[in-house]
């Protein structure tokens, strides 16, 4: 099993790719799955800002689109070991696959771990229930 620290370096790699011409606040993110895969993301930003998309969901969208459905941690930092945690558009996507998520980043170069229900204590469920996708597996 990966350890919080072996994910957060692969966030840290993934970080070294962000398009960051009009924040300049490079992230990085990598999400660990049940099966032991490992999906990474980096921010990348649009000049229409609302097209922008965060590293969290570029490692969540490509895990999903391999396939995967079930996780367990997402690695989250910025540069320079910034302390950075999803925004609510994250927490709400990362909430639709994962609403038992454990988000880890690194706080004055410690782990600090959130669960997402902490983080986003009433997300949205379509219908009152979580509907798994069994289509692929």
């Amino acid at each position: 099993m990966m350890t919080d620290r072996e994910l957060l370096d692969k966030a840290k790699e993934a970080w070294k790719y962000a398009y960051t011409p009009y924040s300049k606040f490079s992230v990085g993110a990598a999400i660990l799955t049940k099966s032991g895969a490992v999906y990474t993301g980096c921010n990348v930003e649009n000049s229409s800002f609302g097209l922008t998309c965060c590293a969290e969901r570029v490692a969540l969208f490509k895990a999903v689109s391999e396939g995967e459905r079930d996780f367990l941690k997402l690695a989250v930092v910025g540069q320079e070991n910034t302390s950075v945690l999803p925004c609510g558009a994250c927490r709400q996507v990362l909430f639709e696959f994962a609403p038992d998520i454990t988000i880890i980043t690194l706080q004055n170069n410690r782990i600090k771990s959130y669960s997402l229900k902490e983080l986003l204590p009433e997300g949205f469920e379509l219908q009152g229930k979580r509907k798994k996708d069994k289509r692929i597996r």
